[in-house]
């Protein structure tokens, strides 16, 4: 609700404190980068030390006091875009403190049910707060069109998000306890930390299906561009913005839901639906009318709730349990070099080069629908070769 909330507005939000569509592309996709890559090192730290929880507690605390915070930049002049970048940037590093044991956890608790629904479960869940938020910013600013009036309010869900978890913490204190593996070994790794750092013995599928992946982030393209030509070229208003971020967000809710059960049912060939959804956003979401480009935040909105649900129960089924963590953060670093790319590639090309851009994304897109062709080839011949050396009964 928090987090979803400002990322609603925060084009926008940059904008008014004097940016330019380059900087709004620059800032949100460095955010994506930031998100993404430093969990290169926060996933081997989880694993090394099985700080799980803490380490989740503190990256969602760095989100409740950053966004807040940016009701505060309106009024200190021209420092206000340096401190909003800033802050920006810091609340998606809280990200990527706490991505890797969250989803850790997530994937140890959704073992026992299937992680496909797992994952796909908690993405809505999750959405319910994501669709809230820019209701909430929505309503703030119908009201009194002053974004900084809707980052001080959102303080309080930070708050009660931040009570909430730290009782969760005390009622269960070691999901993995219910992973189909039974609970986590605290056992030394088999690894230096440069070669966890590296991905060293995480294996061909997984590094496959993670270029794959990231060719899919880097296409797709940041919401706080999109915004920026909804608003920049008066095709709907400000307050109108959030609504539609929030659409996207309960689009997102029912793709992880419908793909996470589909993935549990026939495997993990539904995520071939994830190239066509990123390639059309743009396709839609840059046009002149407000239903072509709310056309194309949704097909956005379900992308991501692929990303985030399908994307990662797979990773959990390419991956042994004590390397989870540490694979998260490897796959969530190459993303993040591809959505630092992808970021400024659409900021660049959107005003003068659209069609450009588009052609760039479609082509990308097929080469992420190869990658994942060979991962799923891969990871069927690894499932098979246990049986073909069977000893006889």
């Amino acid at each position: 609700m928090v987090y979803e909330g400002m990322r609603s507005v925060s084009g926008p939000l940059l904008a008014s404190l004097g940016a330019s569509a380059l900087i709004v592309g620059l800032v949100t996709g460095a955010g994506e980068a930031a998100s993404l890559g430093l969990r290169l090192v926060t996933g081997p730290l989880a694993d090394r030390t099985h700080r799980y929880w803490a380490l989740t507690i503190l990256g969602y605390g760095m989100t409740a006091v950053c966004v807040p915070l940016l009701a505060v930049t309106p009024f200190i002049g021209g420092a206000g875009l340096v401190v909003a970048s800033s802050l920006i940037l810091i609340e998606r590093a809280g990200k990527a403190i706490r991505s890797p044991s969250k989803t850790t956890l997530l994937a140890d608790a959704a073992g026992a049910v299937g992680r496909g629904r797992g994952f796909g479960v908690h993405k809505a869940l999750d959405e319910v707060g994501a669709f809230s938020g820019p209701l909430l910013v929505a309503g703030l600013l119908a009201w009194r069109n002053e974004i900084w009036l809707a980052m001080a309010v959102l303080a309080i869900p930070g708050a009660v998000a931040m009570g909430y978890l730290l009782w969760l913490r005390r009622r269960l204190p070691d999901p993995s306890v219910f992973d189909d593996a039974g609970a986590r070994p605290r056992t030394a790794s088999a690894h230096t930390w440069w070669q966890d750092t590296l991905g060293v013995g995480l294996g061909r599928p997984f590094f496959r299906f993670a270029a794959a992946s990231s060719l899919a982030t880097a296409g797709l393209v940041t919401f706080g561009v999109i915004a920026f030509h909804l608003t920049a070229d008066n095709i709907v208003s400000l307050a109108i913005v959030p609504v539609i971020y929030a659409a996207a967000q309960a689009a997102s809710a029912v793709a992880a839901l419908v793909n996470g059960f589909g993935y549990d049912k026939v495997g993990p060939r539904t995520l071939y639906a994830l190239p066509v959804l990123v390639a059309l956003v743009p396709t839609l979401a840059f046009r002149t009318s407000a239903l072509v480009c709310v056309a194309g935040v949704l097909c956005w909105g379900a992308a991501n709730g692929l990303q985030d649900s399908t994307v990662k129960a797979l990773v959990a089924d390419l991956v042994g349990g004590e390397r989870r963590a540490t694979a998260y953060g490897v796959f969530a670093a190459i993303q993040g070099l591809a959505a630092m790319v992808g970021g400024v590639l659409a900021g660049a090309l959107y005003a003068d080069h659209l069609n450009l851009l588009i052609g760039i994304i479609a082509a990308s897109q097929v080469a992420t629908s190869v990658l994942l062709a060979l991962t799923l080839r891969d990871l069927r011949s690894d499932r098979a070769a246990p049986s073909t050396h069977a000893p006889a009964p």
